[in-house]
């Protein structure tokens, strides 16, 4: 059985029975109840995706995958693919956004080159890992991103990194992505799962102005035409129109979700990566929680088709796993209260008269 198979298979449904007893512990706590809104479901999600009711203490890791595109020829992007591979740097050397978030909070930066055009692996960047499958993806306009192999390997580097992270003490795993022109390709995914149509969903990414933005819809249009047989499945849609960092990301939040950890999910991009993970494996956004509601293209749309709710609305379209990091943060201080908030039994507060 292969490494993704075992996945699946040990994938287990939220235990309905932890969030029971997290409700209980909630209500018993000295506020009035149901008074900390959404803070209090994050709690009893924790407890169910866990299996804990003591929701118990932990590391938090945010995991950052970066790789390049082939379909940055076509001209989608503000910025050329040498972009990637310096970001590659400068997140590992601690000079990005989510390298001094992460420092901030306190969380472990896993930096993993799956793909980037570049390959520095001979004299490695400081605080990068390399699990190269290829010099960046091809151009899906002349055929598929991937081959089946690739986007099953990608994958499999997702779960790997999830379960090394949770070996290591992890209980919180958020997920993030750097890539020139990855938006084309999340766009392009989000539209073949959710039937929201390119126009709509599609974003300036880095900034393209309106002619490029016009551009890029005509060019996620065109895969999807060229595709459209391959978009029924959630590999072979990765294949075809994916990226090595949005396949790595949906087998995280795979490899997470079997080792009862839960994920955050960052913006956009890494919302395109849960959405195929949950095409791979029904039932999956129920491990996850998603961070923010990015200002990139139709986001917000995407994630109202998904059924599901964003944590923050920032206006932030960074990318990076910046907008994860900050709502893991919200997450542990959900926790820290309730573990750590007296009851009214144990403060000797008068509860409210029925």
């Amino acid at each position: 059985m292969s490494i993704l198979e075992q996945t699946l298979a040990a994938i287990e449904a939220p235990n309905a029975e932890a969030a029971r007893c997290a409700a209980t512990r909630l209500d018993s706590l000295t506020k009035p109840r149901g008074s900390l809104g959404y803070l209090e479901d994050i709690v009893r999600r924790y407890a169910a995706i866990r299996h804990d009711p003591t929701a118990a203490d932990g590391r938090g890791a945010i995991a950052v995958f970066v790789a390049d595109h082939g379909v940055a020829d076509a001209g989608v992007s503000a910025y050329p693919k040498a972009v990637t591979v310096e970001m590659l740097r400068n997140i590992g050397a601690g000079g990005a956004a989510i390298s001094v978030l992460a420092r901030r909070f306190g969380y472990e930066l896993i930096v993993t080159d799956v793909g980037v055009e570049t390959d520095t692996s001979a004299t490695p960047f400081a605080g990068v890992r390399y699990r190269r499958i290829a010099p960046g993806t091809r151009n899906f306009l002349e055929g598929p991103a991937m081959t089946d192999g690739q986007a099953r390997l990608a994958i499999e580097i997702g779960i790997e990194t999830a379960r090394e992270a949770v070996a290591s003490g992890v209980v919180l795993l958020g997920i993030g992505e750097m890539g020139i022109a990855n938006s084309t390709p999340a766009a392009a995914m989000l539209a073949a799962l959710t039937g929201i149509e390119p126009a709509r969903i599609a974003g300036r990414g880095t900034g393209v102005d309106d002619g490029a933005l016009a551009h890029k819809v005509e060019v996620i249009e065109t895969a999807l035409r060229l595709h459209r047989a391959r978009l029924g499945d959630g590999l072979s849609l990765l294949a075809a129109i994916g990226g090595f960092e949005l396949a790595a990301m949906a087998g995280a939040c795979l490899g997470a979700a079997a080792a009862r950890t839960p994920v955050v999910v960052d913006g956009f991009i890494a919302t395109a990566a849960a959405a195929v993970a949950e095409k791979i494996r029904p039932g999956i956004y129920e491990h996850l929680f998603f961070s923010h509601r990015s200002a990139e293209g139709g986001h917000a749309l995407a994630l109202q088709a998904m059924g599901v709710r964003a944590m923050l609305d920032l206006e932030m379209r960074l990318g990076e796993g910046s907008g994860a990091v900050i709502a893991m943060n919200v997450i542990q201080a959900a926790l820290a209260l309730y573990r750590e908030m007296a009851t009214f039994e144990s403060a000797g507060v008068s509860e409210k008269i029925e």
